[in-house]
């Protein structure tokens, strides 16, 4: 398959696994549920991602789990081509900037589009792709400019 033809994906179910603490566990518990969530500090208001069991800003522990509409855009990204034992994938990791959390960014991939579509500033959306354990991944596809909602 040439590269031109070559369609972004992400790892296979099985390839990847996360582990959770008490600080990671309601994200991946909000994934398994098809939504976006960043932890925000209750005292100040800051984003926090990755979670924290502490505000970076404030230090406070107390914490407000805020869902996200899924938007965003490219912040920066690269091209993948093969990984160790698929040599036929193509990824694209990510780092997004997050619309609803300011200041945030989250790292990721983006699927279903052709690599050569993806440019610093492009407008996604989130998805979900599933995972080891019957967990699922935030991933991102190209926003489609006309739709309002996220993929169901």
């Amino acid at each position: 398959m040439s590269a031109a033809a070559r369609v972004a994906a992400a790892l296979p179910a099985g390839a990847v696994t996360i582990s959770t603490d008490p600080s990671t566990e309601p994200f991946w518990q909000a994934a398994r549920e098809r939504r976006l969530v960043a932890p925000r500090c209750a005292d100040c208001g800051t984003f926090r991602l990755p979670p924290t069991p502490f505000c970076w800003r404030c230090q406070s522990a107390a914490v407000d789990w805020t869902e996200l509409s899924g938007r965003a855009t490219v912040y920066t990204y690269t091209v993948v081509n093969g990984y160790p034992g698929l040599p036929d994938i193509t990824l694209v990791p990510v780092v997004v900037d997050l619309a609803d959390a300011p200041g945030v960014r989250l790292v990721s991939n983006v699927v279903g589009v052709d690599p050569a579509e993806v440019a610093i500033g492009t407008d996604l959306i989130v998805d979900f792709h599933p995972i080891a354990d019957g967990w699922l991944l935030p991933v991102f596809r190209v926003a489609d400019p006309n739709a309002k909602e996220r993929p169901a």
